[in-house]
C-alpha cells in the first residue's frame, strides 16, 4: 500500500450550485479513485483522494479547472495517510 496516496482537498470559489461535487464523483469513479466530496457551510468544497500517486495529483489538477461553469479561485491541499476507503461518495 505504500505506492498509495491519501489527499484532503479545499477547493474555494463559484463551486457550490454549478454541479463541481457531481462532477468531481464522475470524475474519480472515472479514474479508480476512493474517497468523498462534500458542501462546506462555508461555501467551499470539500474533498478526499485516496488512489495511487499519479491518480491523486490528476484529481487534483483537475479540482484547479473544474467543470464549466465552476470558477475555482484556490485549491488546497494536505497529504494524509491513506485509510483505505473502498468506493468514492457524495456526502452531504
Amino acid at each position: 500500500m505504500q505506492d498509495r496516496l491519501r489527499a484532503h482537498v479545499f477547493v474555494s470559489g463559484r463551486v457550490q450550485g454549478v454541479g463541481y461535487r457531481m462532477s468531481t464523483a464522475e470524475m474519480a469513479a472515472e479514474m479508480g479513485l476512493h474517497g468523498w466530496v462534500r458542501n462546506l457551510p462555508d461555501g467551499r468544497v470539500e474533498a478526499v483522494f485516496e488512489g495511487t500517486r499519479e491518480l491523486v495529483e490528476e484529481a487534483i489538477a483537475w479540482c484547479r479547472q473544474g467543470n464549466p461553469p465552476a470558477v475555482v479561485k484556490d485549491v488546497a491541499v494536505e497529504y494524509e495517510t491513506p485509510e483505505g476507503l473502498r468506493n468514492f461518495e457524495i456526502r452531504r
